[in-house]
């Protein structure tokens, strides 16, 4: 088996996130995830901290270390120090590597992240973009979004947005030389590959699946992870 504590101690987030908790709760009362979820960061912390790595093998599958919304307010409160954000973050850094995190319905949404989000990113300068909340894959908007993305161009030109042109404007075309900046900083952090490994587990998920998976946002499989709803995701 993995020695998955190994890999969490020698992150250096672990190590400022987790100093001696002494699982007083105080993470989870301050925790507004907690308040909505079956979440509950000082049950996460108490597993690492005995460090089995067959118990956290099961957290890095599970949907509960996807629940987290790094607010940080456990950083606020923790007597000890403790950041319960920081060890979520490194938890979930280890699921992508290892490909568990396509073995639950929340972890197999970071391709829909990585593909639109960090697609936009690299592609446009943005994270988030009009024509990517396509009103199909998010019906949650409403109507009146189905509206604004069937007329956006007319509608960001009254207001001034100067979308997808040259100049200023909140929704402006952003220039090459910052676009391949940014793919500089990627490539050289590793972030890149990282976004390839996490194509690659998916696909794996995908043909386990039956899904169809490609490249483009449309398929089988970017589908079923944007509107499927199998588990219990509430308290």
């Amino acid at each position: 088996m993995v020695k998955y504590i190994e890999k969490l101690r020698s992150d250096l987030r672990f190590q400022e996130g987790l100093n001696a908790c002494m699982n007083c709760g105080v993470c989870t009362a301050i925790c507004p995830a907690a308040e909505f979820y079956n979440y509950d960061p000082r049950h996460i912390v108490n597993i690492v901290q005995n460090g089995d790595d067959e118990t956290i093998e099961e957290l890095l599958k599970s949907d509960t270390i996807w629940y987290c919304g790094q607010c940080m307010s456990c950083r606020t409160r923790c007597p000890r120090n403790n950041t319960a954000g920081y060890v979520i973050q490194v938890l979930r850094k280890i699921s992508q590597e290892t490909g568990l995190f396509t073995e639950s319905e929340k972890g197999r949404q970071q391709l829909a992240i990585k593909r639109v989000i960090g697609g936009n990113i690299l592609n446009a300068g943005y994270c988030l973009l009009p024509e990517s909340i396509v009103p199909e894959m998010h019906p949650e908007q409403g109507p009146v979004w189905k509206w604004i993305y069937d007329n956006q161009d007319e509608l960001y030109d009254q207001l001034g947005a100067n979308f997808k042109k040259n100049g200023n404007g909140v929704l402006r075309k952003i220039d090459d030389e910052s676009l391949n900046e940014l793919k500089a900083i990627f490539e050289v952090t590793g972030s890149e590959e990282f976004f390839t490994q996490i194509e690659n587990h998916s696909r794996v998920k995908a043909k386990e699946l039956g899904l169809k998976l490609d490249d483009t946002n449309s398929c089988d499989y970017i589908k079923h992870i944007y509107t499927s709803a199998e588990a219990v995701h509430t308290c």
